[in-house]
């Protein structure tokens, strides 16, 4: 295992059920959870009253969390903006109470058939909103290369780094999202590692697009994460498995594609687990 590195993951992909969650992380003796989902309700949607009873069984569980798994800046660059920072001011409360510096967000959907770059000046206008918003409450904003928003492709999230990039708004690193996108991870890698604060563990098929588990696909993890320890990376690996269709996919992707699988989701999540574990110790 790397030096300073701890696991976390989305734990809403093994069980809607809170309670169950935190039990199958414990049982894989992981001591952090990136927090998205919880008993069917997406954790910007919790009231606080919500957000302190998860506190409370977090803090029972032993367990801490990494991120918070936002929906922030995943919605159509034309959709109002108001009420979405509204939600934002809310989520950064729930950080505070749930004890984390770090909420994952996106850079909004662009409009299908558009050229993405009629619609920079926006995306960089709502960004520069939320990173002022992130700087008063002292929160990290860590933006996640996603399928069909603004910050897709290396180059764009590239832009939005040398743009933004500041104390308050860093990079995720997702493999399994750049080669759905026809990305060269290991090209992205180079790009972006000054500027990378956080990674999800994903891997995907470049041909068809579906996601393996890690190690399994075209996402260069193996080689990458080798790097990434060669060049002192210290922070949180954390699991995205998407190897079952879970409670909330089709709320997290646009056209989301149903997993056709046996697997249940504690047997997705173990099994991602097993496979980072497997690539760490050859590294």
């Amino acid at each position: 295992m790397f030096k300073n590195i701890e696991l976390s993951g989305f734990s809403d992909e093994i069980s809607p059920d809170f309670d169950r969650q935190l039990q199958v992380i414990r049982q894989l003796g992981m001591k952090y959870i990136e927090i998205r989902g919880v008993d069917r309700k997406n954790i910007a949607d919790l009231t606080e009253e919500e957000v302190a009873q998860v506190k409370a069984k977090l803090d029972a569980a032993g367990v801490q969390i990494s991120s918070i798994g936002s929906p922030i800046g995943k919605i159509d660059i034309t959709d109002d903006f108001a009420p979405h920072l509204e939600i934002f001011r809310r989520l950064l409360t729930t950080a505070k109470t749930l004890n984390t510096r770090y909420i994952r967000m996106f850079s909004f959907y662009m409009p299908k058939g558009a050229d993405t770059a009629d619609y920079r000046e926006e995306v960089l206008a709502r960004l520069k909103v939320l990173i002022r918003e992130a700087e008063k409450a002292d929160i990290v904003l860590l933006h996640e290369n996603e399928k069909e928003i603004y910050g897709d492709t290396d180059l764009r999230c590239l832009d939005l780094m040398e743009q933004l990039a500041c104390d308050h708004f860093k990079a995720v690193f997702d493999f399994a999202n750049f080669v759905q996108c026809g990305v060269d991870t290991l090209k992205a890698y180079q790009r972006l590692k000054q500027y990378i604060t956080y990674i999800h563990i994903k891997d995907a098929v470049l041909e068809t697009g579906t996601v393996v588990p890690p190690g399994k696909g075209d996402g260069h993890l193996p080689e990458i994460l080798a790097s990434f320890k060669a060049d002192g990376y210290t922070g949180f690996l954390s699991l995205e498995p998407h190897l079952t269709n879970f409670t909330g996919l089709t709320g997290l992707e646009k056209d989301a594609e149903h997993r056709e699988t046996v697997l249940t989701g504690e047997e997705a999540f173990t099994l991602a687990h097993d496979s980072l574990i497997g690539i760490l110790d050859k590294i």
